[in-house]
């Protein structure tokens, strides 16, 4: 198995990078994600490929009680449950990779923000159906290439360069195909342009209920 450059990249670069002015794709994942608390209000959250915790600070703990971190990188597991495990009734952790059978209890909402860029679509999907409630909802981003802006922004934070061999951008449409394979329903899909110039595809989609 390809070693995977997401185990080697320290989170201070990730966060820092994704801070960047020029990239400015952490506000942009953290307005999509409070639009989805404030629309569905789900009382638990599966939050995929978490880093340190991405997005927590933005659950309400009255609504939400129940938070689950999953993501590859020890690191970063062991870095959200430090700071935000005393926020919530129940915050889980899972340290493992989405294309895997990865067991937790069903969850409302499942949020992977640029995260199918980097798995196999199919087996990820898989488990992430696997892991929503009957009518559990998956919110999904996809960044979507463009010719002007390279995929992976160039930064002083050398350690994301790794990622621009790994990274595949995901065909929005065959998302769907793939989705509904696995009992989830496209319910809506928009366009979003972060202040780094870089567009993106949110789309969610419903799990039908289980027989």
């Amino acid at each position: 198995m390809a070693h995977n450059p997401w185990l080697e990249i320290p989170l201070a670069d990730y966060e820092a990078h994704m801070a960047l002015p020029q990239v400015a794709q952490a506000a942009l994942l953290g307005d999509v994600l409070a639009d989805l608390l404030r629309a569905h209000r789900p009382a638990s959250v599966a939050l995929l490929g978490c880093a340190g915790g991405n997005g927590c600070e933005l659950i309400d703990p009255a609504v939400t009680r129940r938070v689950v971190a999953v993501d590859l990188n020890p690191a970063y597991v062991n870095t959200s449950r430090a700071r935000f495990a005393d926020r919530f009734a129940c915050f889980e952790t899972i340290c493992g990779d989405v294309e895997q059978d990865l067991r937790c209890e069903p969850v409302a909402l499942a949020y992977a923000a640029l995260l199918f860029e980097y798995v196999e679509v199919a087996p990820a999907l898989r488990t992430v159906a696997a892991m929503l409630a009957p009518d559990g909802v998956l919110a999904v981003v996809l960044q979507e290439p463009s010719p002007d802006v390279a995929a992976v922004t160039p930064s002083p934070y050398v350690s994301l360069g790794a990622l621009a061999a790994r990274l595949r951008h995901v065909d929005p449409d065959a998302l769907a195909d793939a989705a509904e394979d696995v009992g989830l329903t496209e319910t809506s899909c928009r366009r979003e342009l972060s202040a780094g110039g870089k567009n993106f595809v949110v789309k969610t989609f419903q799990h039908g209920s289980r027989p």
